[in-house]
């Protein structure tokens, strides 16, 4: 298991190098200049060329590379061009909208999408079963930011039970902001929710099929039971590897998402830094959103081994 482990985590590695100098490499070959934006389109040359030294702009690619991932390693994420402050500190700030709002949409996709899985396969081919297809295929065409502004107008225009927009923070209570992320989550976790009922739903299917179940079935026990405590475990290993994709998925819709509720979360915190060319910002903000991504995927890896311990002998 140790070795399996250090494997992944070797993997985990080299995916960070990589997704580190892609990151670099793209950013930095945008069209413009961060100082000659930041300076306006009416500085002088001497002006926006003496920022341009002041921000590091006029070193080499290769030293301004590794002295951004030594900052990483050592967290230190230099200055925003833009805001003048601390990047790990807006980073920090925005964190603590954009985590939770990940959090809700994922538990709520969950809860939708294994219960609906769970009983549409145990359902099969009768109306309940083709019921809730329907409505997952209606659920996957949905575009998150329009499905959004279908919420906004019933539950924050016609029935005025939610705000339609901005986040009331966590210092006025915690159910204050629950209620402020509750619409951004759900819209989030709609889409997803339809993708991974449809997987839970095939993978139980798959797994109803084989011998060892209708060995259990001969022997007496219950269809709740052998489903439960048989098949569900069984099916959970491409179950989870959506789930992981999907985490990917919730983090990169988080910038349309804030953007269409008005929440200062890491999403819009991207955008308004795109808009500003505040590169240093970006290029940490997406770096830790990839990193989240990786070290998910990792997560998931490992717990293959302790839900299927076949994978690890396979992988040895």
């Amino acid at each position: 298991m140790s070795v399996f482990v250090l494997r992944r985590l070797l993997t985990l590695l080299a995916t960070l190098v990589g997704a580190s100098l892609i990151i670099f490499l793209v950013l930095d070959a945008l069209p413009g200049n961060a100082a000659q934006m930041l300076m306006g389109a009416d500085a002088s040359a001497d002006a926006v060329r003496a920022l341009t030294v002041k921000l590091g702009l006029d070193q080499p690619l290769a030293v301004r590379y590794l002295h951004w991932t030594k900052g990483l390693l050592v967290g230190d994420l230099g200055n925003s061009y833009a805001y003048g402050t601390p990047v790990a500190g807006l980073i920090a700030e925005r964190l603590m909208l954009t985590i939770p709002l990940a959090i809700m949409a994922m538990t709520i996709t969950v809860t939708l999408a294994l219960s609906a899985g769970i009983y549409t396969a145990a359902n099969h081919n009768k109306l309940g079963d083709v019921g809730v297809m329907s409505l997952t295929q209606v659920g996957i065409a949905l575009p998150n930011f329009w499905f959004a502004i279908l919420l906004v107008l019933l539950f924050s225009v016609r029935l005025q039970w939610l705000s339609a927009g901005g986040f009331a923070g966590w210092d006025d209570g915690i159910w204050l902001g629950v209620k402020s992320l509750l619409l951004p989550a759900i819209s989030l976790a709609v889409v997803q929710a339809a993708i991974l009922a449809r997987v839970t739903r095939s993978a139980v299917l798959e797994v109803l099929r084989e011998d060892f179940v209708r060995t259990a079935r001969a022997k007496g026990l219950g269809k709740r039971e052998v489903l439960w405590s048989h098949v569900l475990r069984n099916a959970m290993i491409p179950v989870m590897t959506v789930m992981g994709l999907q985490f990917a998925n919730l983090l990169a819709g988080t910038i349309v998402i804030e953007n269409v509720f008005y929440l200062p979360g890491l999403g819009r915190l991207i955008f308004q830094s795109i808009a500003n060319r505040d590169l240093i910002v970006v290029r940490n903000c997406v770096m830790l959103l990839a990193a989240m991504v990786v070290i998910v995927n990792f997560v998931v890896d490992v717990l293959y081994a302790f839900i299927d311990p076949r994978i690890k002998v396979h992988d040895l």
